[in-house]
């Protein structure tokens, strides 16, 4: 039962980054505090999803052939998460 749930929710986190598309489309979302917080927000879930499937992965022993798809999605989100932190340093440096 452990292996299902683990595995659904990090399917559930494979989607979730893509809904940034949508809300970008609104004027509101597009001004820069509104903006900077919404990519932060993004960006730290990202993160938290390819940590959780890591986890899920490495230590709760769920390891079935699509977790491991989800595992590659997933980390590659968290390094492009990471990416966009390391991105936002410098802006926030000169405040």
């Amino acid at each position: 039962m452990k292996n299902k749930i683990c595995t659904a929710i990090s399917t559930l986190m494979l989607f979730i980054p893509w809904t940034i598309l949508f809300l970008r489309t609104f004027d509101w979302a597009l001004e820069s505090p509104v903006a900077e917080i919404m990519i932060s927000c993004y960006a730290a879930f990202m993160i938290f999803s390819g940590l959780f499937t890591i986890v899920a992965y490495a230590k709760s022993g769920v390891k079935n052939k699509w977790m491991q798809v989800c595992l590659v999605i997933n980390g590659l989100y968290a390094v492009g998460g990471l990416a966009a932190f390391a991105m936002m340093i410098p802006g926030l440096l000169q405040r």
